[in-house]
């Protein structure tokens, strides 16, 4: 118990603003990346709804042979763009907010806890959804298949959905998008304080990059598990281009309700698996690249 208070004590100030956006940035696009083409995968389960068919997906490896067999290996990273253009101010958001709501919390008289880690986490995500939703909205529709016709690229999607829905189009699942962070970043940040507390000890660098590839993935995966039903929600309210009132999915828990009474509970978790394998090991590189990064800047550049 002595080694992990000290720990704590020891603990890093946050780093200034701009080296945060500049950490996070470059965390964040490692991360997207490497694991990219497993989110096209999970957008592709997640939109998959009815009868079994011979289009249909029946497993990750499944799902990237038809789309590599009939689309080309090119489609696994279509609409990459979109969350390139996001993801730094989304990663010096998610750890930047995240220490800023730690610093008011503290303010506030609540002390150091899992319970404060949860709360700071999901006080970011909120934060961080209101950024990603517009860019998020247009990766999921160029991501789905019977859009391949409809937008040629990202800059197109952003045209015609500004042209064809309005400025209000680009905040379509904003509530789910809120749901689905503010879970996941409480999730995530909730688990990864008091992973690194259990785990032993690092002695060496090669040692601390373990334990943050460990409590990030750890992190990453129970985020995930938590936050997979609003993601379903989510996508499905996104990829609707009908006006609001007309649309079959609108607020995140009714859609929840409804895809649970008509396609089974199970169907809330459609996509989970390339999703945890992306956001699991993808949370363990996040949490080094910028642990790795933010030491370098504070131990060189400070």
């Amino acid at each position: 118990m002595a080694s992990n208070s000290s720990n704590s004590s020891a603990a890093p100030k946050p780093l200034p603003a701009h080296w945060n956006l500049f950490a996070g940035a470059i965390a964040g696009v490692s991360e997207i990346l490497a694991m990219y083409p497993l989110d096209v995968v999970k957008t592709r389960f997640q939109l998959q709804v009815g009868k079994s068919s011979a289009d249909s997906y029946t497993s990750i490896v499944d799902c990237f042979q038809k789309i590599i067999k009939k689309e080309g290996p090119g489609v696994l990273y279509r609409g990459i763009a979109a969350p390139i253009m996001v993801e730094a101010p989304k990663r010096a958001i998610k750890f930047s907010a995240n220490e800023q709501y730690r610093t008011l919390f503290k303010s506030w008289g609540l002390p150091e806890s899992r319970l404060t880690s949860v709360l700071t986490g999901v006080s970011a995500g909120i934060t961080e959804a209101f950024v990603v939703v517009s860019f998020d909205l247009v990766k999921i529709r160029l991501q789905d298949k019977a859009n391949a016709g409809k937008y040629k690229n990202t800059s197109d999607a952003f045209a015609k959905i500004f042209q064809q829905e309005g400025f209000i189009g680009f905040f379509r699942g904003l509530e789910a998008t809120i749901w689905r962070h503010g879970v996941w970043n409480g999730g995530y940040f909730g688990c990864i304080s008091t992973i690194r507390q259990l785990l032993p000890k690092a002695e060496t660098k090669q040692g601390t990059l373990a334990n943050n590839f460990i409590a990030g993935t750890i992190g990453g995966t129970i985020g995930t598990i938590l936050n997979t039903p609003f993601d379903v929600a989510k996508t499905r309210i996104q990829n609707q281009t009908l006006p609001f009132s007309s649309c079959k999915y609108n607020w995140t828990l009714p859609a929840v309700a409804t895809i649970a009474k008509e396609e089974g509970f199970g169907a809330l978790y459609k996509g989970f698996v390339p999703k945890v394998l992306r956001l699991g090991p993808g949370g363990g590189i996040l949490l080094v690249v910028f642990e790795a990064l933010s030491g370098y800047i504070r131990k060189n550049i400070l």
